[in-house]
């Protein structure tokens, strides 16, 4: 796109997500064929489901189809534990379908039944969990009719204005040389790692059509709420996802560290509601500037909080407490120049 000159407007959908809007650019793109990958228990479907919920109307309903995993009633049963879940959504605004009786047939047939119910409900949302299923129909997921197949859904389900998920388990380089992500307008890749005797869940954006996305992997967390996506601070050379009309959420608000130019450098100073470590050597700065940091939000009346903790002095055996210093004796903690361990105090 070259200057002074405006394409085609993609309107952007909110996901519902915290902070997951912010990771895509902005939302997601409205008519988009997307991909969401990952293992068994990263939460493709809670978060299927919890766009779903957040997006569908009366006019844009929403289609779900399950292949060969839990049948709709028993996933509705553990779905509907989670908050974002709406009883009343569920009488027209959103239909569950099950191919399991088509996936024998071929994927002629589940094509087939895909379209003609997409057609009949004329649905806004599709989702298909798990895809990975369909393309094991017969045993070669590589093979050209699988390829043929995902293009002409990818064409049905665009023609139809759906914005379209489809969930599947595709571990290691797969999720790089699988046919069907040439196809995908946007990949999100979910994924759970082991830190020591914790769990850590991570999302990333591999690719997102028509947007700057947040690279990188972003922690997210899965409570009664649904999926929280915590989004990385950027590095400076990163480029800021495009400002849209998507409305950020009041946890995003950038708060000011004091110093213009790292102001800058952050994208308008540290967001609210993160943690941020500042490391360095003795005498780097890191004092001061959390002391800045703490003036600043004074200045802009707010609270803070700052905690000091100095390490003791090791002193000699025969120099214990009780005992005459030595004029040359350095000081001794909570004595003049030095302070006492551990004194926190609130601004």
């Amino acid at each position: 796109m070259t200057d002074g000159h405006e394409g085609v407007p993609i309107r952007k959908l909110p996901t519902g997500v915290p902070g997951l809007d912010d990771v895509l650019g902005g939302g997601l793109p409205e008519l988009s064929f997307n991909l969401v990958i990952g293992g068994p228990g990263s939460g493709k479907t809670t978060l299927a489901h919890q766009i779903m919920f957040a997006n569908v109307t009366a006019q844009r309903r929403g289609l779900y189809f399950t292949i060969v995993g839990e049948p709709p009633l028993k996933m509705l049963r553990y779905q509907q534990q989670y908050r974002f879940f709406d009883p009343a959504k569920m009488n027209g605004m959103i239909r569950f379908s099950s191919l399991s009786g088509e996936i024998q047939l071929g994927l002629p047939a589940v094509l087939e039944s895909i379209v003609r119910q997409v057609e009949a409900v004329s649905p806004g949302w599709v989702v298909v969990d798990s895809f990975r299923s369909v393309l094991r129909v017969n045993g070669r997921e590589g093979a050209p009719e699988v390829q043929d197949f995902v293009q002409r859904l990818a064409l049905h389900l665009t023609a139809w204005e759906a914005t379209t998920f489809l969930l599947g388990e595709f571990p290691g380089t797969e999720a790089e040389n699988h046919p069907v992500f040439t196809v995908a307008d946007g990949l999100v890749v979910l994924s759970q790692q082991t830190e020591r005797n914790s769990v850590v869940r991570k999302i990333r954006v591999v690719k997102m059509r028509g947007q700057s996305d947040l690279p990188g992997l972003h922690t997210f967390r899965i409570t009664r709420d649904g999926l929280s996506v915590f989004p990385r601070l950027p590095k400076p050379e990163e480029e800021e996802p495009a400002s849209t009309a998507v409305s950020i959420a009041p946890d995003q608000e950038r708060l000011s560290t004091g110093i213009r130019r790292l102001d800058e450098m952050l994208g308008g100073g540290v967001p609210r509601g993160y943690s941020v470590m500042v490391a360095g050597p003795s005498g780097s700065g890191k004092t001061v500037l959390s002391g800045q940091f703490i003036v600043e939000g004074v200045r802009r009346g707010e609270q803070g909080d700052r905690h000091l903790r100095e390490a003791s002095l090791p002193l000699p055996a025969d120099h214990q407490p009780g005992s005459r210093p030595r004029p040359d004796d350095p000081p001794r903690p909570g004595g003049h120049g030095l302070p006492s361990p551990a004194r926190p105090f609130r601004r």
